[in-house]
């Protein structure tokens, strides 16, 4: 089922938008990150095997099954199924011997870095690039101290990080370097598949992300001991039944985890077509606004296009949190990912409450980017809708700032003790 737009596609004026009073443009809101659904009859088919089995997690067929099936779709050895992409980057961390500090982008879902201190090491905000979003080589190379022992890289929005010049520096320096790669299931560098680069890469499934498992993670590598070790560490430790061999906690994946995966991966190539014309659409429909810059994806590469994202730079007519506003009126819930950085959340703002002096690329990109809904969920009616919706409020962006600027001042008047 796609969005229906609720004004049946009609242009609307300024003084008709929601949040001035008018109907949103749409009657049930827009997610960005709406699951995307695979075929519900092989789906149902798999979780009825999986019930008449009575095998409902501990290895079962299923997991097994959907481990062999990334791993020959990514061209690794070794996929290890987890619970989660968060418990996944915590057990990669732990079995690469990660220790001390790790320099890491503030600019990602803040699990990245939470894994990190999880695990008790020490996150080192570095900066980005400004055109890709991920870590800045340079930066990193500055970085170091004799406390560094590891990189954390992120593959944002599915766009590959400087993956040659990460592990010329991590070899050099002789620095554990991993790959945050829960974006980046199914696209590519230079023509290999993210997931066999550094010692390990972590992949999300979970349900907003291109192939989900309703809920999943897994570590890809072609280390052979570290997988040995993920997998001792995701069952308890557990190297027999009465043999514990190291210290691990409960990261499996169930059986209905790995059928939806299954299912999923099944459906990867409509997933791939979906979002590569909700792209184009959203290309179409967004040239030619001043001030509003879509993120480009190589087209050389094979890429999922799991994220439409765009920039609301200083010349925009309306400021990206005023746009932000608008569109959630209108039931469109755009998100300013990663706002506000990771530096600026707990614990870290009070860790390193000066760590926003040394990112400020990272600090102008938290003040720009909104990602806008995309997958199965949306079609080109649906998405002609929102980009009109951006034009418009770009068009009117002056006037629209002022009547913005009088309701806040009007609600911060309604909530002052003894305001009108």
């Amino acid at each position: 089922m796609t969005a229906e737009p609720a004004s049946g596609g009609r242009r609307r004026r300024a003084s008709e938008l929601a949040l001035f009073g008018g109907p949103p443009a749409f009657a049930e809101p827009l997610h960005v990150g709406s699951p995307n659904i695979g075929d519900r009859d092989r789906l149902m088919e798999r979780i009825g095997g999986l019930l008449d089995r009575r095998w409902l997690t501990n290895e079962g067929p299923l997991v097994r099954e959907f481990e062999e099936a990334v791993a020959a779709f990514l061209g690794v050895r070794h996929c290890v199924a987890m619970s989660s992409g968060t418990v996944a980057l915590q057990i990669a961390i732990r079995a690469a011997g990660m220790i001390g500090e790790t320099l890491v982008s503030p600019l990602t879902f803040v699990a990245t870095v939470h894994a990190l201190q999880w695990q008790g090491l020490t996150p080192r905000f570095c900066d980005v690039d400004p055109a890709t979003h991920n870590l800045d080589p340079h930066r990193v190379e500055e970085m170091i101290t004799p406390r560094t022992t590891g990189i954390l890289g992120v593959h944002l929005w599915g766009r590959p990080c400087a993956i040659e010049a990460l592990t010329a520096i991590a070899e050099r320096r002789g620095l554990t370097l991993i790959f945050d790669a829960a974006h980046a299931f199914g696209c590519s560098h230079r023509g290999q598949m993210i997931g066999a680069f550094g010692r390990a890469e972590v992949l999300s499934f979970h349900a907003t992300k291109f192939v989900n498992t309703f809920e999943g993670g897994a570590i890809v590598t072609n280390d052979d001991d570290l997988a040995e070790r993920a997998r001792l560490m995701r069952n308890h430790g557990f190297a027999d039944y009465d043999e514990v061999s190291c210290v691990g906690t409960n990261g499996k994946m169930s059986e209905v985890a790995a059928a939806m995966g299954l299912t999923s991966l099944e459906a990867r190539d409509r997933f791939y077509d979906d979002n590569r014309r909700n792209y184009d659409a959203y290309r179409a429909g967004l040239e030619g606004i001043g001030g509003v810059d879509l993120i480009a994806y190589d087209e050389d590469e094979l890429c999922n296009r799991n994220y439409v994202v765009i920039e609301v730079d200083e010349s925009a007519s309306l400021a990206r949190d005023d746009l932000q506003r608008l569109l959630w009126a209108e039931n469109v819930l755009a998100r300013r990912y990663f706002f506000p950085g990771c530096h600026r959340a707990e614990p870290y703002r009070s860790l390193f409450p000066r760590a926003g002096l040394e990112l400020p690329e990272t600090e102008r990109l938290t003040g720009r980017l909104l990602a806008l809904p995309t997958g199965t969920a949306m079609d080109a009616a649906s998405i002609d809708v929102v980009t009109d919706l951006i034009r418009r409020a770009m068009a009117g962006g002056p006037q629209l700032s002022r009547r913005l600027q009088m309701a806040r001042s009007a609600a911060a008047d309604i909530s002052t003790p003894g305001g009108g």
